[in-house]
């Protein structure tokens, strides 16, 4: 008896301390509230910051941007009738600045302006481009003479003004880059060297419309016509009129 006792308890292995005995199998059961609580939590993806937008996609929305920029330099060339080269430097610098710093500035606003923009940028596009394209008008018909220096939209508050009214849709492209994570300093060089050309294009063009006879003392009035008239179609662009 003593034998099989000794022979049976010499088979048995003692248990290492701190560990309970449990069988075969078991420890790999679930363990729903045990592998909840250990198990790894969730990771949300955040916006890539370094993602870019593809070259043709770029290039068209710059050219969709320089548009109205082009077009307010055609009429300033138009007003000026003999633009010179400084002048024509002077537009397409300031245009293309501004074109570049609206999309930069609405990317680190982010979505806090988002709403402001989309419901008000329009309108102040048209108060700017109405103001100064009235101011044109009403200064042409006083028949001032010569002098153009008083009246030369390229300089000094006129300048900001007409910069900032053609560059309101560049900052409501940052915001859309800053919701979608993309990164906004490429594209922002792109779309103010697009910018600069297409405003220097402009002003030429509008310096060889204005030397036509056909229009010869209007110039003026015909810019200040095409400025206001900019600023109603970004309104019908933006939905702001009901009759369009």
């Amino acid at each position: 008896m003593r034998e099989a006792l000794g022979s049976t308890t010499g088979k048995s292995r003692p248990s290492p301390p701190g560990r309970a005995l449990c069988p075969p199998g078991l420890d790999k059961l679930p363990r729903p509230g045990v592998d909840r609580a250990l198990a790894p939590a969730p990771s949300h993806p955040q916006p890539d910051r370094t993602a870019a937008m593809q070259p043709l996609e770029l290039l068209l929305t710059a050219i969709a941007l320089a548009m109205d920029a082009f077009a307010v330099a055609i009429a300033t060339g138009v007003a000026l009738r003999c633009a010179s080269l400084r002048q024509t430097l002077r537009l397409a610098w300031h245009f293309g600045l501004f074109q570049a710093l609206m999309p930069i500035c609405g990317w680190l606003l982010g979505a806090t302006v988002r709403h402001w923009v989309e419901a008000w940028a329009h309108w102040l596009a048209f108060g700017l481009l109405a103001y100064i394209g009235s101011k044109m008008i009403v200064e042409a018909l006083r028949d001032q003479g010569d002098d153009r220096a008083a009246c030369d939209p390229t300089r000094g508050l006129t300048l900001v003004l007409l910069s900032v009214a053609t560059s309101i849709d560049a900052l409501a492209v940052g915001l859309s880059l800053s919701v979608l994570g993309i990164s906004v300093w490429w594209p922002a060089l792109v779309i103010g060297a697009v910018a600069l050309a297409f405003t220097a294009l402009g002003m030429r063009l509008g310096r060889t419309v204005a030397r036509a006879r056909s229009i010869g003392q209007l110039a003026e009035v015909l810019g200040g016509v095409v400025l206001v008239g900019i600023g109603v179609k970004i309104l019908a662009d933006h939905g702001a009129l009901p009759f369009f």
